[in-house]
């Protein structure tokens, strides 16, 4: 709002001063013009029981900006969402968090479109006070990494997932059945040649084909219990938060053995230490290798799974043998598991007529997500003609070749990438794997 209406408004107030809808208008617009005290003085003084709660909430915000949030607090009064978020920030910056954490949940549990995560952010945070000579220091800490917070992170999935839930790859899993699940299964023969039950398995390949269903499926075969670690559940904005968080996870997975510690886009939390200039980038990475070494815990019965889709920016550190010893491969489907993969996406939904041996061939390069998205554009389709004809239509061949026109592979872009790493940058023969599939397969 410019000067010249402004002025104009406080002129009509002049004029009536008891008329409160114009003078909250004038409120709104001195904070929305950031003028906090210009705002409270509209407001200070006055009786603000009768107003609305929709006005008291103007009203109690322009004496909060003011820095007044006693009178804030006074005037919020009432059981509106609206003005107990309000309330809920007076009693923040009167230092009353607990009270304010009670109130904020309350409003946001009434009116979901309140929530605020700057101000759940403060609200979680935690008052320390820290003897640093003298004075005596109070220090804002977000530290919340306690058990149930790791309990809530590592949240297992409650339904077990196994290989015959993952359509195709069965070169694959035969790897993993023979290098990782025997070990969990008959750990007594392993121990009996010394070998240890657990370590790292590193999964890579292009973007949906499968890595992370893989990976719960391998923690199903192995009946261990699977933790998957969100890397937003690890990554925090105060030092030492994300070295704490990581740490308790590695705990809660020793406690919990035999367990399968699932790590997606696993270069976030073990890039290249030499491509980042940030020191709490490189203590992240010098952390996460001593968890997976073991070397003060006992990692027996811990198998760390990561997937990614850029082997190449994962810290050379991480393939040492004792930690990602074991890199796998997870190439795009092929004839046989694209065919899987959409008898399993088609299971449950109203189909006929589908040959899925003949949608199978044109599919080549597809990831399982793209096979996944091509059965849903095709129920679109079917749903639509549903709707045309006032009938349920069964989802058709015709469906999915129409849906086959608009869909297409997400995949050549990543294998056109990795070729270059496996002829140009293949030392120690890392990507062999890739070499070997695009030999055999060629590229689209």
């Amino acid at each position: 709002m410019d000067d010249e209406t402004v002025r104009s408004l406080h002129a009509a107030l002049a004029a009536g001063p008891d008329n409160d809808a114009l003078r909250l208008v004038l409120v709104d617009a001195h904070l929305g013009r950031g003028e906090p005290e210009e705002a409270a003085a509209l407001v200070r003084g006055r009786a603000l029981d009768g107003l609305a709660p929709d006005r008291r909430v103007i009203a109690a915000r322009a004496l909060l900006a003011a820095g007044e949030a006693a009178e804030a607090l006074e005037a919020a009064a009432g059981d509106t969402p609206e003005l107990q978020l309000v309330r809920a920030r007076a009693l923040l910056s009167l230092d009353r968090r607990d009270e304010a954490g009670a109130l904020y949940r309350r409003a946001v549990e009434t009116n979901a479109t309140l929530e605020d995560k700057a101000l759940e952010a403060e609200l979680s945070a935690r008052v320390v006070e820290a003897e640093a000579g003298r004075p005596k220091l109070r220090v804002i800490s977000n530290d919340d990494t306690d058990d149930a917070e790791v309990t809530r992170l590592l949240a297992p999935d409650e339904a077990p997932v196994t290989f015959d839930d993952v359509g195709g790859l069965d070169a694959v899993k035969k790897q993993i059945r023979k290098k990782i699940v025997l070990p969990f299964l008959k750990p007594s023969l392993f121990e009996r040649y010394k070998k240890k039950v657990g370590g790292g398995i590193l999964l890579y390949g292009p973007p949906g084909c499968g890595k992370t269903l893989l990976a719960r499926a391998t923690a199903g075969e192995c009946d261990a219990t699977f933790f998957n670690v969100a890397i937003s559940d690890v990554l925090d904005m105060w030092i030492g938060e994300s070295e704490r968080k990581l740490h308790a996870i590695f705990e809660k997975a020793r406690q919990s053995a035999p367990a399968v510690l699932f790590f997606d886009e696993l270069e976030a939390l073990a890039g290249k230490r030499a491509n980042t200039r940030e020191g709490t980038a490189s203590k992240l990475v010098s952390l996460f290798l001593s968890e997976m070494d073991g070397f003060a815990q006992n990692n027996r019965g811990v198998l760390v799974l990561g997937a990614t889709n850029t082997p190449w920016s994962i810290d050379s550190a991480f393939r040492r043998p004792g930690r990602f010893d074991r890199v796998v491969f997870v190439p795009p489907p092929d004839r046989a598991a694209r065919e899987r993969i959409l008898a399993l996406q088609l299971e449950g939904r109203p189909a006929t007529g589908i040959d899925l041996a003949a949608l199978a061939k044109p599919t080549r390069s597809f990831s399982g997500a793209d096979l996944a998205h091509l059965v849903e554009a095709a129920t679109d389709e079917a749903i639509e003609d549903a709707l045309e004809s006032g009938d349920e239509v069964p989802i058709s061949s015709p469906h999915l070749q129409r849906a086959l026109k608009e869909v297409r592979p997400t995949t050549l872009e990543w294998l056109t990438t990795a070729r270059n790493y496996a002829r140009y940058a293949n030392e120690g023969g890392h990507y062999d794997e890739v070499l070997a599939f695009l030999a055999k397969h060629g590229k689209r």
